[in-house]
Formats: C-alpha cells, sequence, structure tokens
C-alpha cells in the first residue's frame, strides 16, 4: 500500500510547463525568425555598439516578453522590469531616479515595461527626458497597434518591432520540445493533435497551457480524439475583442471581402465575428452599409435584402437570425458592385458645401403669396407630365453654378439601365436647347 503523498510536492508543484520551457537563448524562440534569426531585425540591434530603444508588439504568447528578458540577459545593463497594470508614477520616478544615480556612475538602465498601452498619456511623457539624456533603454511590450495607444512622441524615440502570432509549425516545435521535456508524446491522435494546434490560435503560451493540460487528463495509455479534447479542454476564446483593433481588423476584412466579391472569405469572417461574440446586430448594420457603399443602384435590391436581414434578427434573435445576416452577406457579395451613388454623394457634399447658399432658379420655387408671384416665383415652370415623353429638360440648378455631373452609373447591374435613361434625358435636353 502506498503512503500518504508528499505534502511539500502538493505544496510547491513544479513550474507550469511555459516556464520551464521558456527559450534561453534567442536563437530557441519559436514563430519569430525574422526578428531572430542571422539577418533579422532584432538580431541587428543587438550587433550594434549601442541598443536603442524598442516597442514589441504583437499578439499574446508571441514571445515578448521571454524575448525581452534575453536582451536583459545579455545586454551590459542593470535590467529593470515593470508592469504598467501594476505600476504608477511614484515607482516610475523611484526607477528613473535609481537609473540617473546608475548614468551618473557609468552604468546603463535597461527598463522593460510590460503592457506598456495601458499607461495614460501624461504617464508616456514621464519617460521621454530619462529617455533623451540616455538614463534608461526602454522596452516596452504591448498587444495594441502603438500607433493608436502610445504617444507620437514616444514613438519617434523607439522602434517598432512587429512580432507574429505562432504558425502551426512553430506551435508544431513547441510541442515537440514539450514532448522532449516531459518524455513522452503528448496523447493525442493526429486530428485532435492539429485540433489543439488550432485552439491555440498562434499563442505559443496558450499551446502549452493546453498540452499540460492534456497530460494532466489522460488516464495511463490513454489517448484523446478531437473530441475528448474537446472534453477535456474545453475551448478557449479566440482573441478578440469588440474594443480594440481585432474588432476594426476583421469588420474591414468582412467589407472588403463583399467589395472584392468572394462570398466564401466573407461568411468565414462573419463566422468568426459571431463565434468571437460580436454583436450580430453591428454586423447586420454594416451590411445594410455595403449594401448602399458598394452596390448602390448596380442591383437595388441589395439594401432591401440587407434591411431584411437586419429585421429577421431582430425578430428571431440567436442563433436563428444569424443565417439571415448569413443570407444577406452572400447576397452583397455575389451582387454587381458599382460605388457611383457613394462617389456622387461625396462629390455632392463637397459642392455644397464649397458653393455656399446659392438659390435655385425662381423658375422651379413656388409661389404661395402674390408678392412672391410678382417676384417672378414659380414663372415658366414647366410640369413634366405634361410634356412629351414626360420630361421637360428644364435646368434646376443655380445659375451661379450651371449643369454639374455627380452620378456616372456604371455599365454592370441595373445601372446599365439607368445609364440608358440618363443618356436618353441628355440627348432630349440637347434636342430641346437646353444643354
Amino acid at each position: 500500500m502506498n503512503g500518504p503523498p508528499d505534502i511539500l510536492s502538493v505544496l510547491a508543484p513544479p513550474p507550469p510547463l511555459p516556464e520551464r520551457l521558456r527559450p534561453q537563448s534567442l536563437a530557441e524562440v519559436a514563430g519569430q525568425e525574422h526578428l531572430t534569426g542571422p539577418e533579422g531585425a532584432l538580431t541587428r540591434m543587438l550587433q550594434a555598439p549601442t541598443l536603442g530603444s524598442m516597442i514589441f508588439w504583437g499578439p499574446p504568447g508571441s514571445g515578448k516578453t521571454t524575448v525581452a528578458r534575453l536582451i536583459g540577459r545579455q545586454a551590459k545593463a542593470e535590467f529593470v522590469q515593470v508592469s504598467a497594470i501594476h505600476s504608477g508614477v511614484a515607482e516610475l520616478k523611484k526607477i528613473f531616479d535609481a537609473a540617473r544615480g546608475r548614468r551618473a556612475a557609468g552604468r546603463a538602465t535597461l527598463l522593460f515595461v510590460d503592457e506598456i498601452h495601458r499607461f495614460n498619456r501624461a504617464q508616456q511623457d514621464s519617460f521621454l527626458p530619462v529617455m533623451e539624456d540616455g538614463s534608461i533603454t526602454l522596452i516596452g511590450a504591448t498587444t495594441e497597434n502603438p500607433s493608436f495607444e502610445l504617444n507620437a512622441a514616444l514613438l519617434s524615440r523607439a522602434r517598432v518591432l512587429v512580432f507574429r502570432a505562432l504558425d502551426e509549425a512553430a506551435i508544431e516545435k513547441l510541442i515537440a520540445r514539450a514532448e522532449s521535456l516531459e518524455g513522452k508524446p503528448l496523447p493525442l491522435d493526429g486530428e485532435a493533435r492539429a485540433a489543439l494546434v488550432r485552439m491555440a490560435d498562434g499563442d505559443g503560451r496558450a499551446a502549452l497551457t493546453l498540452a499540460e493540460e492534456v497530460w494532466r487528463a489522460a488516464r495511463e495509455g490513454e489517448t484523446f480524439d478531437a473530441a475528448g479534447l474537446a472534453e477535456v479542454v474545453q475551448r478557449r476564446a479566440p482573441i478578440y475583442d469588440k474594443a480594440q483593433e481585432g474588432h476594426y481588423n476583421l469588420i474591414s476584412a468582412l467589407h472588403k471581402c463583399v467589395r472584392g466579391s468572394d462570398p466564401d472569405a466573407a461568411l468565414y469572417y462573419l463566422a468568426r465575428m459571431l463565434d468571437a461574440g460580436e454583436d450580430p446586430l453591428f454586423l447586420a448594420r454594416r451590411v445594410v452599409r455595403m449594401a448602399s457603399e458598394d452596390i448602390g443602384l448596380a442591383d437595388p435590391q441589395a439594401l432591401v435584402v440587407a434591411n431584411a436581414a437586419k429585421d429577421a434578427y431582430d425578430f428571431l434573435g440567436s442563433p436563428e437570425g444569424e443565417l439571415a445576416i448569413a443570407e444577406a452577406v452572400v447576397y452583397v457579395a455575389t451582387a454587381p458592385k458599382s460605388n457611383a451613388v457613394y462617389t456622387a454623394f461625396q462629390a455632392a457634399t463637397a459642392l455644397a458645401k464649397s458653393a455656399g447658399s446659392l438659390t435655385p432658379p425662381k423658375t422651379i420655387l413656388n409661389a404661395p403669396t402674390k408678392l412672391m408671384r410678382g417676384e417672378g416665383y414659380g414663372a415658366g415652370y414647366q410640369y413634366d407630365h405634361d410634356q412629351p415623353d414626360a420630361f421637360s429638360g428644364q435646368n434646376y440648378w443655380p445659375d451661379a453654378l450651371g449643369r454639374r455631373k455627380l452620378y456616372e452609373p456604371v455599365e454592370r447591374g441595373f445601372e446599365r439601365e439607368i445609364r440608358k435613361r440618363l443618356e436618353y434625358w441628355a440627348r432630349l435636353r440637347r434636342e430641346r436647347g437646353e444643354g
């Protein structure tokens, strides 16, 4: 009979697998060869006589913190690490004062700030003096687009290095290293292994955490298939924040797939956003916008279908109503495209703003009073339905502007018919001497 478990092993488990597998050199960093390879941008920076400040921008689990620590280990400088989540002005001031003291003594300070985008503008500005006088070399790490989240002054003093989400080959490399460390294969069949790689969603830390969960859950001799894996590890939420860049990237991708007439890609991005918890009504509203901006009168029915999808979702809710949005996405993606109305409206808006408050021709103004009739309001107006072809061809533009051409229908879809009508009316104007 086995004795009781060692109480120390229960209270003090080994470090998590991602920590035990943390790379010990830049060469071991997976998936960032464009930075850490022999000709990588970071490799070249580290070979220079002095090290400049850097901003590491990339998704979670791409190796930003690991690389910063490795640089700190090989740099001839005091390495200081803080997190913007837990640090404030008082702590920063202490760090800066200590860095100035080291500089006076001829020693450098390398300051690593994790989640640097969480510092407000004033806090970010506090870095500028100590960067300028050489007291610190800054390495900031962020998951958010630095162009939006960091001060321009700070960005001008640092080079942005982009870390990529790990591809499948890099995730597989990490899993193989984990198997070597553990001395046993991951108990997954081929399909389940591929599913785990997908679940990691480009996050190396997540991949190793999932692998560790699988090893903990597996009984002696047990191998999980894809369904078993899903039961063991549940499901990792996609990397997506409705208030941040991932949101705008995916809606931009969806819109451009519709504009580019690729219904399959459009459905893929729609599904990704819905799967990540996006508000379906937001997506329905965007499809309405696509119908009016990119299809317009090439297919007037597109706006009707998009509005109907929005109403159907309002009526049915999730998940049934989401199919109506998918139907609308396919419709607008496969519809003939024209931005002629969109372009014409932009031109009309610019003209209205630049031309001032010009009065329409008196001919087309109502004259409800004797004074207005005396001033010529409505004089000479031709009622179009009483004219040949139900078309008078009279001028409707302010005299100071003259006739302008704003709407140029394309030779696609229903706008081909509209173009024929406009050309027909233009010919009638010329014949009647209206220009």
